[in-house]
């Protein structure tokens, strides 16, 4: 084994690419944040931030409720997040505002007609664009991250709540802006920030999906599935856009409803995903049993969240945070495991990788393990090899 500290294989430490990232993507937004002062004033402007602030919170929960199984590094979320909210927003921005007046210039349209052009036909090819180079940067630099399509949810997620988030902002100053001012602010408010804060998230969430297919792959139809995934992002983006700007009511009505249909299927898959890990843990960790450090009553209790919940639950009570964190290291070492042999079974890694990883999980493994709460309880039921009482209820003895 390698001298350095097994735990590099779960640390989250951040790159100096990736520092240097946030401080890009942190000017971006503060850039389009200058040009929404400059759209109105310093207090509609707060008032419009605190307004697309005010959900993000709920949102990003509802996300993230999604990714508890095997969570993504803080640092790549965090990313994702943040080039939504900063460069994709700026660029998009400054490439539909030129379309729109080239709109206006050439076709000889109202602003009004204008703007539902741009936003039915241009906008979504610029914004899914946008969106979607961070999602090809983590295939091309991260791909070991990508382990399945929730993975290209969660991250497509991210990208397109930071997103909306700050699109919402210049939406708010443009309401406050207009003859209708406050009324105008509160329907765009209620239309955007609560009938349909996850609309960005799930156009983009087509190509998270194709792109995680695809860092499963290592074939040439890599490149047609992205392709597939990016065109149906840009499809239902411009269906959304083009059936809320021509279709009032009606159109509106429709367009929820597709919403809703494409949310039905990627939380369905997120559960067959789920299913997968699960299956991965009950395939790959019975023969890891010889090394002491699983048995079956850990593979019960790693193949359902709410039997993980209960571990860590019974960690905290008999081993107070300490117990907690060697829990938590526990469960993610060991689903990382069953996932380093899917990898490596779909040669996705060579056998060198693929050892030194394997290796280092197991000695996390270890570590957490020899962290868990040894109660009199514990030593009783180890010696009689069944699982200590609320570690995992109803587990195989």
């Amino acid at each position: 084994m390698a001298s350095r500290d097994p735990r590099w294989v779960l640390k989250d430490r951040p790159s100096f690419a990736l520092i240097i990232g946030l401080i890009v993507t942190g000017l971006c937004a503060l850039v389009s944040f200058v040009f929404d002062v400059l759209n109105g004033a310093p207090v509609q402007f707060f008032i419009s931030l605190g307004l697309a602030l005010a959900p993000v919170p709920l949102l990003l929960a509802a996300v993230l409720a999604l990714d508890r199984m095997e969570p993504e590094p803080r640092s790549n979320l965090i990313f994702a997040f943040a080039w939504g909210a900063g460069v994709a927003v700026l660029v998009a921005g400054v490439i539909n505002s030129l379309n729109l007046h080239y709109i206006i210039d050439t076709a000889n349209l109202s602003a009004a007609n204008a703007r539902n052009v741009a936003a039915t036909f241009g906008a979504p090819v610029v914004e899914e664009s946008m969106k979607g180079l961070v999602l090809l940067g983590l295939l091309r630099f991260r791909r070991a991250e990508l382990d399945g399509p929730t993975d290209g949810v969660i991250y497509a997620s991210m990208v397109g709540l930071g997103f909306a988030m700050s699109e919402n902002v210049s939406y708010y100053v443009a309401a406050l802006n207009s003859d209708q001012g406050g009324m105008g602010l509160a329907v765009t408010v209620v239309l955007r920030g609560v009938l349909s804060p996850f609309a960005h998230p799930l156009f983009t969430s087509m190509i998270g999906v194709a792109v995680a297919y695809a860092a499963q792959r290592n074939g040439s139809d890599r490149v047609f599935i992205i392709m597939a995934g990016w065109v149906g992002a840009m499809l239902l983006h411009g269906l959304w856009n083009g059936l809320t700007s021509y279709g009032g009511f009606p159109g509106l009505v429709i367009a929820y409803l597709v919403l809703l249909i494409v949310l039905v299927v990627l939380i369905a898959l997120v559960l067959r995903d789920r299913r997968r890990i699960v299956a991965l843990i009950q395939r790959y960790l019975p023969p890891y049993e010889p090394t002491k450090l699983v048995n079956r009553a850990d593979i019960y209790m790693l193949s359902a969240l709410s039997r993980r919940r209960q571990a860590r639950q019974w960690a905290k009570v008999y081993g107070g945070k300490r117990g907690l964190r060697a829990m938590r290291d526990y469960q993610l070492a060991a689903t990382e495991l069953g996932l380093l042999h899917e990898r490596a079974a779909k040669r996705m890694v060579d056998e060198q990788t693929f050892h030194e990883e394997q290796r280092a999980l197991l000695e996390c493994m270890s570590t957490a393990r020899a962290g868990f709460p040894m109660t009199p309880a514990h030593f009783r039921a180890a010696a009689r090899g069944t699982p200590p009482p609320g570690y995992a209820p109803g587990a195989p003895g």
